[in-house]
């Protein structure tokens, strides 16, 4: 199954670039306008806010790295925001979700208040871990998030094993791993989706292809157009390739994907053509793309298209504005909360380092 519905025509991938169609792309796909269909209004609102908070906490994040308020690396989602919300609209509060060091939109998507990641990236004393873990390893248990991971690939083994622990224990939760465009050229994605094809594991696998890995196009370096979905056949699973830029295709995508890993059907695996609007990481210009590229893309920006889309269904200007301004408030006393707070106490450096709690039984 390939699924491209509504997406600017067809990305037609060229190495090393990447084009897309002549058709304008700001504008939102086709809908039956002044109706709620399967989706419905409430889950409509909580995607666009979920995107709005993403999109306002990332470019948060950028200034405050400008301001030398954050320090070491991160790695935004900017342009890729359709993709957490339109799965964690999907999801139950007892699924699971498994990030890469771009984990900011998906700890976020699950709930996460904007002040505990935010500071988090400060290194403060109210962040989610108490500014030990930083950037590229938020975890929030309490919400399903069950780590980001800095080595590539390494998460798809252990969703692999968290969906095998719901399939023993008979629990109805699934496992959702997100990986970039990169990881399906490591080993671990292959045998990750080996396994859990075998044994049929509740796990979807979804890849946010967004053209490049850290500076290199992926299609320069792999033998398949589509780097995931051409090789779903080789573990006996659907080739599903969706445009990653409109939430509602996200999010109807995951919902049969979740349903068919609660019945027992296995895995899927999902590739989501989307962008990065900035570079690999804080210290990446991105000087390595193509002229237009970017503009080009940002005709296809997930937020302004949600937007339209919120209008098309009959939803006003002033409910929508509403959202936008509660967000930029929220993030706006986020910030200057985490400025206020301290930085985590000494003396908790050597604790949650093994499973007793401690260190020393180490030493």
């Amino acid at each position: 199954m390939t699924v491209l519905a509504n997406h600017p025509e067809t990305l037609k991938l060229k190495t090393p670039e990447v084009q897309m169609a002549n058709k304008p792309a700001s504008a939102a796909p086709a809908e039956p306008a002044g109706v709620n269909d399967d989706i419905g209004e409430e889950k409509r609102l909580q995607m666009y806010r979920t995107q709005l908070v993403i999109r306002e906490a990332e470019q948060k994040a950028y200034e405050l790295f400008l301001q030398n308020l954050v320090k070491g690396t991160s790695h935004l989602s900017l342009g890729q925001e359709a993709i957490a919300a339109g799965f964690a609209a999907a999801m139950r509060p007892r699924d699971l979700s498994f990030c890469t060091y771009r984990g900011h939109a998906h700890t976020l998507a699950r709930g996460v208040a904007v002040e505990k990641v935010l500071g988090e990236l400060m290194q403060r004393d109210n962040g989610l871990m108490r500014g030990k873990g930083g950037s590229m390893h938020l975890t929030s248990v309490e919400h399903g998030v069950m780590g980001s991971y800095a080595i590539i690939g390494a998460h798809l083994p252990i969703a692999c094993g968290a969906a095998l622990r719901a399939q023993y224990k008979g629990q109805d939760d699934v496992a959702v791993c997100f990986f970039g465009d990169g990881t399906t050229n490591i080993g671990a994605f292959h045998e990750a989706l080996n396994f859990a094809a075998i044994w049929k594991l509740p796990v979807v696998f979804v890849c946010e292809n967004n053209l490049y890995m850290e500076y290199t196009p992926i299609a320069e370096v792999t033998a398949v157009k589509h780097p995931a979905a051409d090789r779903a056949a080789a573990y006996n699973l659907d080739r599903i390739i969706i445009d990653g830029n409109d939430a509602d295709i996200v999010y109807r995508t995951a919902q049969t994907a979740f349903a068919q890993a609660r019945a027992g059907k296995g895995p899927s695996l999902i590739e989501c053509l989307t962008y990065r609007h900035s570079g690999h990481s804080r210290a990446d210009p991105a000087k390595y793309r193509p002229e237009g590229e970017l503009e080009k893309w940002k005709e296809h920006d997930p937020v302004p298209l949600y937007r339209a889309r919120l209008k098309q269904f009959g939803i006003g200007e002033d409910a929508i504005q509403r959202i936008g301004d509660e967000v930029k408030r929220t993030v706006e006393t986020a910030v200057e909360t985490c400025k206020a707070a301290p930085p985590p106490d000494p003396g908790i450096l050597f604790t949650d380092v093994y499973a007793d709690g401690g260190w020393a039984w180490r030493n």
